[in-house]
Parts: structure tokens; C-alpha cells; sequence
């Protein structure tokens, strides 16, 4: 999708795109998410438009088009980047869905039936920007304003027909800090272990929007009560058991940290802070039974994230950050060649984000992430990454055989260089031929 830079050119385009239709003797609304967004204040990131036009009716209309669900009616009027594109969908009414996705069959229909296909009431309104009018067979507005999730007709059929609906219960619920209606509840917890027949890929796009927004407390609740977190992430619960000498349990202290991380943190960041005590083995009398648990954490993190298919970037960076989560400790004190590599790191942002967290979930002592500002501000000590002073190229050019110790020799040398011990070219040949315990080697 085109991205959107200008929200009143989109809201616009969206506007033209409705009246388009109209002239052409459609009828069309807004709908959907847009829809509740603005009954609640906020500025919508997209808009959909519903219409009786069929998709070869809208691909004939616009000129720019894109088929992005035509088997669903769904068609891409295509925007300029100031305004984005927008989706056109027309009415229906969907056939029985066999794989817990999608309908088999699709019949065109009207709004009135188009909307009770909908997942929840509060997403299954239409608007009339033409006039500012609310086209509402859902009750959708009523459930808004008494702060309701509530599925439309029978929860359980809702749910059964695309079990995502399940994951985005909540991450609804806990987004507009809205209670889930009874019933819809009853259906959630019923079906939660169902979840799994949802492609990984779906499922990790709805922890993606869960733990990158504000209320991702909330939601990990939300989906630890309703039995979702044990379908889906079931090594967390282990930590409910876990109690920590100075009280509370390791699910509590994870539950502080997600709570202070920044507001909209990267996703490898916040499923770190949801990881980063997964590696942590039973501890019993208050004695951590296995110190090396964020080697073990991030083991389970790489386990985990390849199997919700995360790009590779992603799995990496969540795996580094849960590694390295006390890497920075005792910054002030460590050694500079350690602490230099750690904050030259592509994701430093990230774990001194995830250290912050840490302490204010803990001590609330955030000095050596300030000192480690400081540091990379100041460079109090030269360059924190300067470039290399030996590469392989130049051990072979100093008669070194290829190998596996290149490796080691260089990190030797680069650990020198970074604790300003040398700091030229024929000092760190000098300290390779030290190491080697010969003057060279031919």
C-alpha cells in the first residue's frame, strides 16, 4: 500500500472515492475500522469503502486499480503517496468457511448483510461522508459508547468462521481498554486452543500489533485469561510459577517491564521484554538454580521467532537483545573493549531501551543506562567503532595461512584496539606475532 504522508489528503481521496461511485449510481460508504476510529476521536491510518458496485464495475470506474480480492469483491483504487490507497469491497454476504479463514463462496449482497459478516459490532458500521451519516445495523454505535466488544450474532460462529477473530478480541478489547461482552468471552476461552489452525504468519502480524502498541499490557493479560497465551505461547506460563526472592513472581516482573518499555517499541524489542526471562530454570529457595538462563532465553527466543516465521532481522535482533539483556549491567565497570562492542551494536537503541525497562520494573535505577548515554554521546575514550587495523587480507599479506584462527586473532586484536592498548597498524602485527609465539610465518 501507498504510504501515506498528508491524513487530510487521504481522508480526501477516500472522500472522491465514495463520491465517484456515487455519481456513477453506486451506492457507497466508509467502512469498517475507519468508521469506528472517527465515532472515537481518533484519526484513521486507512480507509475502506464498501459499495453494491461489482469489481469490474469499480476496475472500469478508476483508472488506477489494483485486484488485490477479487474473488471477494475486494479491489485497490490506487492514491498518490500523500494519500494512500484505498480499498473497495463490494457488499456480500460470505458461503461456509471450511478452513477457518475464508468462505468458500462469496454471494454479492447489500449493507445490511454485508455488515452482519463482520467480526465485532464496533467494526461493522458504514459512513456517509457525504453527510456525515452513521449507517449502523449492528449496534455498533451503542457498544461504543457503553465501552463493549461484542461479536456480531453468535459469537462462536463469528469466531469459527476465521479464528483470528480470537487474537483480535482482544487486541481490540485491550487497544480501546473496552470490556469484552459475556457471551463473546464464553466463545473466546471456548475456543482459544483453536487459534492454532491460524497460519503463524497471521498470528505473529496480531502479537506484531498486540506488543507494539501502548496497551500491550493489557492485552498479554487479556490473552493469559482467556487461554490464548498458552495456545500460542505456552513457555511463558512456566513463569507464573517462578517466585523471586524479593517477591512477585518472574511473570510479574515481565509484566512491569513490557509496562515500561517506550510507547511504541520496535517488535523485536517487545517481545524481548516478553522473552527475556524464558530461559529462567525453576528457582527454589530463592537460589537461581542455572545463571546462564539468557543463553537458554535466547535459545527459546530463536525457537520461537522462526516459528511465528519471522524475517530473519527480526528473529536475530529478538535473540541478541534477550542474549545480552545484563550485558550492560555493570557498565561503568566493565571492559571498555566489551562495552564498546556492545554499543556499537546495530540494535544498541533497542537493549538500552530493554535495560531502562529492566531497571524500572526492578530497582529503578537507571545509572549505567545513563552512563552508557553519556558514553556514546561524548566518546569519552576516542571512537567507540573505529575502523579495523587489520583485516585477513592482512594476515595473508604477512605470510598467515587462512584458517579457522583468523577469527580469533583478529577479535584479539580488535579487543586491543578497542582497549587502547595498540593503536597502528605494526602493533597489532607485532601483538599477532605474540600470539602466534613466532616472529611470523611463511
Amino acid at each position: 500500500m501507498t504510504p501515506v504522508t498528508n491524513p487530510d489528503a487521504r481522508r480526501d481521496h477516500a472522500t472522491e472515492v465514495v463520491a465517484k461511485l456515487r455519481e456513477a449510481g453506486f451506492e457507497a460508504y466508509w467502512a469498517g475500522g475507519c468508521v469506528r476510529d472517527l465515532l472515537l476521536g481518533f484519526e484513521p491510518s486507512d480507509y475502506d469503502v464498501a459499495t453494491d458496485a461489482r469489481p469490474e464495475q469499480v476496475t472500469k470506474l478508476f483508472r488506477r486499480t489494483f485486484a488485490v480480492g477479487e474473488s471477494f469483491g475486494v479491489v485497490r483504487v490506487l492514491g498518490r503517496q500523500s494519500t494512500g490507497d484505498v480499498e473497495v469491497a463490494t457488499f456480500r454476504s460470505d458461503g461456509v468457511y471450511l478452513d477457518g479463514r475464508r468462505p468458500e463462496t462469496v454471494t454479492y449482497s447489500t449493507a445490511e448483510f454485508d455488515a452482519s459478516r463482520r467480526d465485532f459490532t464496533i467494526n461493522g458500521m458504514f459512513f456517509d461522508p457525504a453527510d456525515s451519516r452513521v449507517i449502523d445495523y449492528v449496534g455498533g454505535q451503542a457498544d461504543l459508547k457503553a465501552g463493549l466488544l461484542r461479536a456480531i450474532g453468535d459469537p462462536s460462529a463469528r469466531f469459527a468462521e476465521d479464528k483470528l477473530r480470537l487474537l483480535r478480541a482482544v487486541r481490540f478489547a485491550a487497544r480501546f481498554g473496552f470490556a469484552i461482552e459475556p457471551e463473546t468471552r464464553r466463545a473466546v476461552s471456548a475456543m482459544a486452543s483453536e487459534v492454532t489452525t491460524v497460519s503463524v504468519e497471521r498470528i505473529a502480524q496480531e502479537l506484531r500489533r498486540m506488543l507494539t502498541h501502548q496497551t500491550r499490557v493489557e492485552a498479554v493479560k487479556l490473552a493469559e485469561e482467556t487461554g490464548l497465551l498458552a495456545a500460542i505461547l505456552p513457555q511463558l506460563l512456566a513463569m507464573k510459577d517462578i517466585q523471586l526472592d524479593r517477591g512477585g513472581s518472574l511473570w510479574d516482573r515481565m509484566m512491569r517491564v513490557l509496562a515500561n518499555l517506550p510507547a511504541t517499541p520496535s517488535f523485536p524489542l517487545a517481545l524481548a521484554a516478553l522473552l527475556l526471562d524464558a530461559g529462567m530454570p525453576v528457582i527454589r529457595d530463592g537460589v537461581e538454580c542455572d545463571p546462564d538462563h539468557a543463553r537458554i532465553g535466547r535459545e527459546i527466543a530463536i525457537g520461537i521467532a522462526s516459528g511465528l516465521k519471522l524475517p530473519n532481522a527480526e528473529r536475530d535482533r529478538t535473540a541478541w537483545l534477550v542474549e545480552h539483556h545484563h550485558g550492560l549491567d555493570n557498565a561503568a565497570h566493565l571492559q571498555e573493549s566489551k562495552l564498546k562492542r556492545l554499543l556499537a551494536s546495530e540494535g544498541i537503541g533497542d537493549l538500552l531501551d530493554l535495560h531502562r525497562a529492566i531497571a524500572m520494573a526492578g530497582t529503578g535505577d537507571v545509572s549505567h543506562v545513563d552512563f552508557c548515554e553519556r558514553y556514546r554521546r561524548d566518546e569519552p575514550a576516542g571512537p567507540i567503532n573505529p575502523p579495523p587495523l587489520l583485516t585477513g587480507h592482512d594476515l595473508v599479506r604477512h605470510g598467515l595461512r587462512p584458517g579457522p584462527r583468523f577469527a580469533v586473532l583478529l577479535d584479539r586484536v580488535r579487543d586491543a584496539q578497542l582497549d587502547r592498548t595498540i593503536d597502528s597498524r605494526d602493533q597489532a602485527l607485532e601483538l599477532v606475532d605474540q600470539m602466534l609465539g613466532t616472529g611470523g610465518e611463511t
